[in-house]
């Protein structure tokens, strides 16, 4: 299997970046091909804007989606983000490791995803009709891949349990998921979260690398999280609200599982 690993940290002696070293060797000792993307180490620039194109902007003044395509049709895009595009065509699978900073990712790995999902790349692609809204949510230029987050967060597990007050996990995690890695093909993994990290020891940490050496064991077998499929039936085009006989009454992030 060919894994890529996107990997957002600034210190190298953290436990992100043991656990990273600890996934790459795993990984390779268990016969995969490994790329990593270590975006702090490589100074990944995480702003979008006009510098991402070699070209002038279409009009008179630089808009993200018309010059995104622009540059993405024409050849013109920054090399930095080609070689991006390129690791993610090359990978099977695609693990992307941060540290949960403000419920989300740190900005630079945003900006990874900024830059180098560019229109007719990772949208903007396939038909629009009164049938079929695009290639996505299921569909698209990733299809066939798999993604899987592995998070670490100070908080207590239970801070993010159904009733806990930050909210649950996968409601936080769920525009990275459904939006970021099932938008443009992605058959996305449960995430392998880690808690209250800043209590780890030698031992925790050893029982973290269990976990996660198992994961990574399991990445082509386990079990997606079942996404409902836009242009498969179960939303109405062109609104793309869920059908009202699907999830009745219910309103949520939950809705948009298939859970039957």
């Amino acid at each position: 299997m060919k894994v890529l690993l996107i990997y957002a940290h600034p210190e190298p002696r953290s436990l992100n970046g043991a656990l990273k070293d600890f996934a790459v060797q795993h990984l390779q000792n268990s016969g995969h091909e490994v790329q990593v993307s270590d975006l702090y180490a490589m100074r990944w620039k995480a702003g979008f804007d006009a510098d991402d194109s070699t070209a002038p902007p279409v009009g008179e003044f630089w808009r993200s989606t018309l010059d995104s395509k622009q540059a993405f049709e024409q050849g013109t895009q920054s090399a930095d983000i080609v070689a991006e595009q390129e690791k993610l065509l090359w990978a099977d699978t695609v693990v992307f490791q941060f540290p949960l900073w403000w419920f989300s990712m740190p900005a630079i790995m945003k900006g990874w995803i900024d830059r180098v999902y560019a229109y007719g790349f990772a949208y903007g692609v396939g038909e629009h009709s009164d049938r079929h809204w695009g290639d996505r949510y299921g569909e698209g230029t990733l299809t066939g891949k798999r993604a899987m987050l592995v998070v670490t967060t100070g908080g207590w597990e239970e801070h993010y349990a159904p009733r806990g007050i930050n909210g649950p996990i996968n409601d936080i995690l769920f525009p990275i998921q459904h939006g970021m890695l099932f938008y443009p093909g992605f058959e996305v993994l449960p995430p392998l979260v880690f808690y209250r990290t800043e209590k780890t020891d030698q031992q925790r940490f050893a029982q973290q690398c269990r976990e996660l050496g198992l994961r990574l064991d399991t990445l082509g077998e386990d079990t997606p999280i079942p996404f409902r499929r836009q242009n498969h039936g179960d939303y109405l085009i062109p609104s793309l609200a869920l059908r009202p006989e699907l999830a009745a009454g219910e309103s949520g992030l939950a809705i948009h599982l298939n859970t039957m």
